[in-house]
């Protein structure tokens, strides 16, 4: 999918959502450092655990054992060719996962891009202000940025003799960035529309190779990931699980 035409001009930094109606709710969270105890008591799971979280959910998957060996660079092969490839294979299989719940992602039930219990991405519009959007909205607009990189000859070249330029690594680690991010909402909003679908060890199985492959080249960020301490992400506890079991060494 990807959305023709203007749109607002690059993803940004998630704002909390806060209970507390007194606080500042436009202002960014996760400023200054945290000491080890503290983020360990704060990061302590909700008491109301989400089902991607709980067995067998947790899981199910099409692949046994690691995926290590999936995400390993092939001899011979160059690692910008391999990255090049595997992040236009991310894209268009997330996009069939979230084209499968795009009739249950609309305004009405997703106002916001939400990706945990208090937490909500926002977008730097054209006036550069940070703007809460539709979660459809939003990841229309990740998409269509996605798309026009993924046609550029000279980001993304198919050509023999066209050089990847030096950004390209940057330039990956964004896209990447904003691809969790749509996994975060999925997840934390859609979970339910995915087991109607009965695609859960499906989408177990792409993101866990996502994982896998992000920290394989030095695409993902943890505190991305995670979120901050005092907003956490719904698949920042997903991946300390799989961590745990060995599934993504």
């Amino acid at each position: 999918m990807g959305r023709k035409g203007s749109t607002p001009t690059t993803p940004t930094a998630d704002i909390p959502q806060r209970k507390d109606a007194s606080r500042n709710q436009s202002g960014h969270h996760g400023a200054g450092p945290v000491s080890n105890k503290e983020e360990l008591a704060i990061y302590a799971q909700p008491s109301e655990t989400n089902l991607f979280l709980a067995p067998p959910f947790v899981d199910a998957s099409l692949v046994k054992g690691s995926f290590k060996t999936l995400v390993a660079l092939p001899k011979y092969l160059d690692v910008m060719e391999w990255v090049a490839v595997n992040m236009f294979d991310f894209y268009n299989n997330i996009n069939t996962f979230y084209e499968a719940i795009l009739e249950r992602c609309n305004h009405k039930n997703c106002p916001t891009m939400t990706a945990g219990d208090q937490l909500v991405y926002t977008w730097i519009d054209n006036n550069n202000k940070h703007v809460k959007l539709p979660a459809s909205t939003y990841i229309d607009y990740v998409f269509t940025w996605i798309q026009a990189l993924l046609e550029d000859q000279s980001i993304f070249p198919t050509k023999a003799g066209l050089p990847f330029p030096p950004s390209f690594p940057a330039t990956c680690k964004h896209m990447y960035r904003q691809l969790l991010r749509v996994f975060a909402h999925m997840y934390q909003a859609h979970f339910q529309d995915i087991l109607h679908l009965r695609i859960e060890p499906h989408l177990n199985s792409l993101f866990a190779h996502y994982l896998a492959f992000g920290m394989e080249f030095d695409l993902l960020d943890k505190k991305e990931l995670r979120g901050s301490p005092s907003s956490p992400t719904g698949i920042g506890f997903l991946y300390e699980k799989w961590r745990q079991n060995g599934r993504l060494d």
